[in-house]
């Protein structure tokens, strides 16, 4: 009886069939992987949605029920029909977009002056222990005085305008700015810059390669929470130094007036404001983390 000897051909054919077998169920193995994970992610991003929403829902219903049986009087809390009504009427006649075109500029100009000064101020403090001792103290007792007492100063050195309300703004968003620049400096591994110092690295290739990136999600965080912030500074300056113009303008008519309604739709674009730019810093975090 002969025994039939399998041929190198035969033997290689068989262990390509073998081969794209295994191939093909760990593609399916991946694609299954890959759905879970999309699924997953999914319901991740729907969790995250409908509790806030739900509680939105409840809020508007207790709202509407409290204002609908005169429970609470309309002088006091307005019914959402009416401040709807006042925030529609609002945006189509421009007044909305007028203002907010004013806070947002203010409140932009002043943040990025803020941000212009206490970088490198912040930096300065964390590496020279003679200027943080020269510095701190002074800086601890600007962020003490609130911003409601500098305006009418800044009324009367600077005058009526968008300048000083920049101002006002500038140094609401400055002092977590240098805060969160000397954390981020003094929390760097002392070993490691050490380690770049051996390797060549001085001067300016050691901030931008090894201090800033390592202090970049402290400066990020200081970012997030100053750039909402700096919509409260343009608010304050604008009782003070900017009447006519700007959100804070709107909420001031609609004190005088006693016009509710007005003063919620209003409050309501102020809210929509920070979402929006709490948002743009997540996105800006997001970019963050892509280059660096």
């Amino acid at each position: 009886m002969s025994v039939t000897t399998p041929t190198p051909e035969h033997t290689i054919l068989k262990l390509g069939k073998e081969l794209s077998r295994h191939r093909a169920a760990s593609i399916k193995t991946e694609r299954r992987y890959v759905r879970s994970s999309l699924r997953w992610r999914a319901t991740q991003r729907v969790l995250a949605i409908v509790p806030p929403f739900i509680l939105g829902v409840i809020f508007l219903l207790a709202w509407y029920a409290s204002t609908a049986h005169g429970h609470i009087p309309s002088s006091i809390l307005p019914a959402p029909a009416d401040v709807f009504s006042a925030l529609v009427d609002g945006i189509q006649s421009g007044l909305y977009w007028n203002n907010m075109l004013v806070t947002i500029q203010e409140s932009l100009l002043g943040f990025l002056l803020a941000l212009a000064i206490a970088l490198p101020l912040g930096y300065g403090i964390a590496k020279s222990r003679f200027l943080a001792n020269l510095l701190q103290p002074y800086l601890a007792a600007g962020q003490a005085i609130p911003a409601l007492v500098i305006s009418p100063f800044l009324f009367f050195w600077l005058g009526i305008g968008v300048l000083p309300v920049i101002v006002i703004c500038m140094l609401v968003v400055i002092f977590p700015l240098i805060v969160n620049t000397v954390f981020g400096i003094h929390s760097i591994d002392r070993e490691l810059l050490d380690a770049a110092r051996l390797e060549g690295a001085t001067g300016l290739s050691l901030l931008l390669y090894i201090e800033f990136p390592l202090t970049l999600p402290a400066i990020l965080a200081a970012v997030r929470s100053g750039l909402t912030l700096s919509i409260t500074g343009a608010i304050v300056g604008e009782f003070f130094d900017n009447p006519d113009k700007g959100l804070g303008a709107l909420v001031q008519i609609a004190f005088h007036q006693y016009n509710m309604p007005f003063l919620f739709a209003t409050i309501l674009i102020l809210a929509l404001l920070a979402a929006l730019y709490y948002s743009a810093t997540r996105l800006l975090v997001k970019v963050a983390e892509v280059i660096y």
